[in-house]
């Protein structure tokens, strides 16, 4: 057995930053919460369909996080592919290999769906399969037999190494968050899948859900937690970046905390009203005052979103 003491993850509702803060602390790089939420551009998206399926938050192309890892200090590579177009037991050894041998060189590891369909550091191996620390397995967990990892209906095998490199300046890290953070929103197709919205699009099918009582109580909770927890983060990187930039255009980094404030109290409101429920069935949300004061809620919300978007535009061009 071969083991990366001290790896586990940091508890998130964003499972996927959970890991990689994890994995940054094993590899020792300082870097706040809000620096990764906001550097990597994830405080500010939002994906979600009109059902309010719990799958929003994981159910896009995520190529920006990774493109935004150096910027932020570390690099990630991997294996990814579907059963559904490749041969899944080739799949599952590459990655079993790609796996063994970071662990090995001391690189720390994290995979989706090694138990439940989020992301998990894998901090061991036997001759069996993955030791692993997640969401359900916070004190660790193994072994996963590594012939099971992406047997699953959602069939994708995805295991990432992180590596460190030389981080970019605040300034570099400002824009080009913001930039990705603005493309996101734009629901482009590269990015997004059917069904779902990004950006403002998103709001509209959250508005869209809950008025015509196809909300699922269940992703309900999730989706409100994730992008509250998102929404959160930007304020305090938006912070952290006006005193990283030494000054540069405060008065548009106020302007931005104040508008993303009031989507973060907004979707704190929805998380409160509706909170998670690991336990909550296929039951939808009927269309009742609660349901009317959520979309409320969500109206206000939108409106603050857009306008904070349009400064994020005017931050990447000001800086």
């Amino acid at each position: 057995m071969k083991t990366l003491k001290n790896l586990k993850w940091s508890p998130k509702w964003v499972s996927h930053l959970g890991c990689v803060k994890g994995c940054l602390e094993y590899l020792g790089i300082e870097i706040t919460d809000a620096w990764l939420y906001g550097g990597s551009g994830h405080a500010f998206i939002i994906n979600i369909s009109p059902d309010s399926c719990p799958s929003g938050p994981t159910a896009w192309r995520t190529m920006m996080l990774f493109e935004q890892g150096p910027a932020l200090g570390y690099q990630v590579s991997g294996v990814f592919g579907s059963k559904n177009d490749q041969n899944l037991s080739v799949l599952q050894e590459k990655a079993w290999e790609f796996a063994c041998s970071s662990i090995d060189h001391d690189f720390p590891v994290y995979a989706w769906e090694v138990e439940i369909p989020e992301f998990y550091v894998v901090n061991g191996y036997d001759e069996v399969g993955y030791y692993y620390s997640g969401p359900g397995a916070d004190k660790g967990k193994g072994p996963k037999s590594w012939r099971e990892l992406g047997d699953s209906g959602i069939g994708i095998v995805e295991l990432y190494n992180l590596k460190p490199v030389e981080p970019k300046t605040p300034q570099e890290v400002v824009r080009s968050a913001c930039e990705k953070a603005i493309k996101h929103a734009s629901n482009p197709n590269e990015w997004i899948f059917e069904n779902y919205g990004a950006g403002l699009k998103g709001f509209d099918n959250w508005i869209l859900g809950l008025e015509s009582g196809m909300t699922s109580r269940f992703g309900m909770g999730y989706n409100a937690a994730v992008w509250h927890e998102c929404r959160k983060y930007a304020v305090d990187f938006l912070g952290e970046a006006r005193e990283r930039l030494g000054g540069t255009v405060p008065d548009l980094f106020d302007q931005a905390i104040n508008h993303y404030q009031r989507v973060a109290d907004r979707l704190g409101d929805l998380s409160q009203s509706y909170p998670f429920i690991a336990e909550s069935g296929p039951e939808t949300i009927p269309v009742d005052d609660q349901c009317q004061e959520a979309v409320r809620w969500l109206e206000e919300a939108r409106q603050a979103e857009a306008k904070g978007l349009s400064v994020l535009e005017q931050i990447v061009t000001a800086i």
